[in-house]
């Protein structure tokens, strides 16, 4: 599909998010818990977040979206699809969230809130203020060196964002 990521572990090769995640290699550092109710929780806000804004969010629906309405309308038309999710997220976190989505350790959840907190708060500018909870939650991931490590400005290897819509648009 050319969507990332795509994690090589000797002659296995997994793409996709959930596949990676779910897979389980280090259960030293399990990223869904024994408890119940916690690892049913983080299984919903993975599956929020990877049905309801990594699709759409993605860089040829986000580069269709430009090419279609402008830039600035992009950017409205992003935040507001992100701001339907956000409003569910944090009506499902409110209450149970701790340090973390769903306890002082990191799950399954925060894999896959990180970095869209990052990209709405960062790329888009989006006002966080009716979401104090998913903001606070992307405080405690930015202090996260594993989270800190895996932010697109820190990989080598990673084309500007507005290169690659350029390039799309182009083709």
């Amino acid at each position: 599909m050319k969507f990332v990521p795509a994690l090589v572990d000797g002659d296995t090769v997994i793409a996709d998010s959930f596949a990676i995640a779910l897979a389980n290699k280090y259960p030293q550092n399990p990223l869904l818990p024994r408890d119940l109710k916690k690892k049913a929780l983080n299984i919903q806000i993975a599956s929020i977040v990877s049905s309801g804004i990594q699709p759409l969010l993605n860089l040829v629906v986000v580069s269709y979206v430009e090419e279609k309405l402008g830039s600035k309308e992009k950017d409205a038309w992003s935040i507001d699809q992100t701001n339907r999710v956000f409003t569910a997220l944090e009506k499902l976190l409110k209450g149970c969230a701790r340090k973390y989505a769903t306890g002082d350790e990191i799950g399954l959840g925060d894999v896959f809130l990180a970095p869209q907190l990052y990209y709405v708060i960062n790329k888009l500018q989006m006002d966080m203020s009716n979401y104090p909870t998913l903001a606070r939650l992307h405080a405690a991931y930015e202090e996260v060196p594993a989270f800190q490590a895996a932010v697109p400005e820190n990989q080598p290897d990673a084309p500007s964002i507005t290169m690659l819509i350029s390039q799309k648009i182009k083709s």
